[in-house]
């Protein structure tokens, strides 16, 4: 069922239209107004916009990433292609619609504005199983085959366009646009991040086995027990692993002290958990 919907055609079309949505209104609205260079080949297309005034940055956009899904039409999946292709087309079409003034004067207020919104909606269209073109395609064709993060990618990317952007722009400028594309990237993360992180628990008791019953019962979670040996005693003792989410922590904390006090419990963060119960792998 969870498949049925995260790979519905409806599902990634929505998620696509409102996140090219809110980034065409946050590029349009308060980034060009400010003269901002969003990161990306966006930005590139800006850059180009403020210094030849030809065009506008979403045509520059649409016209620069024509050859990057030739590419990725053959390397990545021809769906992942169709998604991004309708992710590209309908923020170009956003950009140029859509005109929705937003009055912020003071620069960094626009700055932290613009790149929370554009980390919003391009997290949204990340979350669907196509891309909203330009560097997020290389991006993920990198990482695919190469296991190169997509973190890198963009920031390679991005210190060269601001670099670029140093001898056309002024410094503050270049400085704002580098603060909001900081924010867009956390606010991006953030996003991708949303109901997928989850905690790996390690509890060493000698009630293990009653704890993970407890879990099993009272949480809907399983469980896997690890041999361990004890440093100091030598004893052989359980070592009950389970994966649980945030809001289960402390009752999961509560059942293991409740049927053992003395029990070792260690905690620690993840972000990508793939089987059964949990996230399916994207495959795009």
């Amino acid at each position: 069922m969870n498949r049925d919907y995260t790979y519905s055609i409806p599902w990634n079309l929505l998620l696509i239209t409102v996140g090219s949505c809110i980034y065409a209104i946050s590029i349009k609205s308060i980034a060009t107004v400010h003269g901002f260079i969003p990161g990306g080949i966006f930005g590139l297309g800006a850059l180009i916009y403020y210094r030849t005034g030809l065009l506008d940055p979403a045509t520059w956009f649409f016209l620069m990433n024509l050859p990057l899904f030739a590419v990725g039409w053959f390397k990545v999946s021809k769906r992942f292609c169709l998604y991004s292709l309708f992710a590209m087309c309908f923020s170009t079409v956003a950009y140029k619609v859509l005109n929705i003034p937003i009055h912020i004067e003071n620069e960094f207020y626009a700055t932290v504005a613009s790149g929370v919104l554009s980390g919003l909606g391009g997290g949204l269209v990340l979350r669907s199983l196509g891309s909203g073109g330009g560097m997020d395609i290389v991006a993920i064709m990198l990482n695919q085959k190469h296991n190169i993060g997509v973190g890198k990618t963009f920031f390679a990317f991005n210190v060269l366009l601001f670099s670029l952007s140093l001898s056309v722009l002024k410094t503050d400028l270049v400085v704002a646009s580098v603060i909001n594309v900081f924010i867009a990237s956390t606010t991006l993360d953030s996003v991708l991040s949303l109901f997928n992180q989850r905690k790996v628990v390690f509890i060493i008791s000698d009630h293990a086995k009653d704890i993970a019953r407890e879990i099993m019962t009272k949480l809907q979670r399983s469980g896997t027990f690890l041999e361990g040996k004890g440093a100091y005693t030598g004893q052989n003792r359980d070592v009950l692993m389970t994966v649980i989410n945030n809001i289960q922590l402390k009752k999961l904390e509560e059942i293991t002290f409740t049927c053992d006090p003395d029990a070792f419990f260690i905690v620690e963060n993840t972000f990508s958990v793939l089987g059964q119960g949990f996230s399916r792998r994207k495959i795009y």
